[in-house]
């Protein structure tokens, strides 16, 4: 593969600013590496710190197991019994874990934006160690955001006219606010279903609200969201919540299924409410992508990594 189609940043916060090239690019990359593509050899060691500051089963050891094939030194991060228990800040524990020798930090945490004074530091300070996001409260989820265009990509090859709806708990999901923007920029037409009340008109921008009924059978991606319960504090909404209500409205039943096209596809961030998003027993169904999603994320996140690497200069990669 030439070095010019590779991609390479400082830091990987955000989905926003990238362009299609270089989403394509990344996804030509984390396909390679998926077909058996040799992984770029580093001259000197790396070391990354994983901080997860909300749980995470997926990201979390897909993160890891992607840095431990690209040949990465994981320091473990106890983040639960750090000292930032005892009032020390995340930019006073980075620059800590950058003195003794970590360059890459991958983080998720509950603030949205977490990140920026981490990135645009102020002139006395001196971090020196690349970011990448994963996960920062409802705002952005970019290796999310990235596998599931890697899945869709696969599956058919192009964006361009694929008609996708994202259906659910779309005013809190920060994988819903980095899909609207991805898949409207490389070409998808985007529809939205689910609650109104977790539905905000701000997001008609990037595509139409619609009724499921009236989507099942259009679409070529349906792209589910968890409930996120966790998130909904103060939503008066929640205390009425009743699981079998939302799956007869809004959740992939036997007979929304059965109507989706031929060749469409269900992809979901995970974890799955079984039988509120999607029925139990259509998790591994042959139209339901979700255990490819995990298996790109591996690859995926690989790709995005490399660039920061590339981007940093780190490992001997230019």
């Amino acid at each position: 593969m030439d070095d010019r189609h590779y991609a390479a940043f400082k830091n990987f916060v955000s989905v926003e600013n990238l362009t299609p090239d270089e989403v394509q690019a990344l996804i030509d990359r984390a396909e390679y590496f998926k077909r058996g593509g040799a992984v770029p050899k580093l001259t000197s060691p790396v070391y990354v710190a994983n901080l997860f500051f909300e749980n995470s089963t997926r990201t979390h050891n897909s993160f890891g197991m992607a840095e431990r094939r690209l040949g990465l030194t994981e320091l473990p991060v106890d983040t639960a019994h750090s000292s930032m228990s005892k009032g020390e800040t995340l930019y006073d524990t980075l620059l800590m874990l950058n003195a003794i020798g970590v360059k890459l930090a991958v983080m998720r945490h509950s603030e949205n934006a977490y990140y920026e004074p981490l990135i645009h530091t102020k002139p006395s300070q001196h971090l020196n160690m690349g970011i990448v996001n994963a996960g920062d409260g409802s705002g952005q989820h970019p290796s999310q955001c990235l596998l599931d265009m890697m899945t869709v990509h696969e599956h058919f090859g192009h964006f361009k006219g694929l008609k996708v709806a994202i259906v659910g708990d779309i005013n809190y999901s920060r994988v819903a606010k980095s899909n609207m923007e991805m898949f409207n920029k490389l070409g998808a037409e985007v529809y939205f279903s689910g609650p109104e009340y977790w539905y905000d008109h701000k997001f008609d921008k990037y595509g139409k609200y619609m009724p499921i009924d009236d989507l099942v059978d259009k679409v070529d991606v349906l792209n589910l969201l968890r409930v996120q319960h966790e998130r909904h504090a103060g939503d008066p909404n929640e205390a009425g919540f009743s699981e079998e209500s939302y799956f007869k409205k809004y959740g992939i039943n036997h007979d929304r299924y059965d109507r989706m096209k031929e060749n469409a596809v269900i992809i979901h961030p995970g974890p799955i409410n079984h039988n509120v998003e999607l029925a139990g027993d259509l998790v591994e169904a042959s139209k339901s992508l979700y255990v490819t999603q995990v298996v790109n994320g591996v690859y995926m996140r690989m790709a995005m990594l490399e660039s920061v690497l590339r981007g940093r200069h780190l490992g001997g990669l230019e």
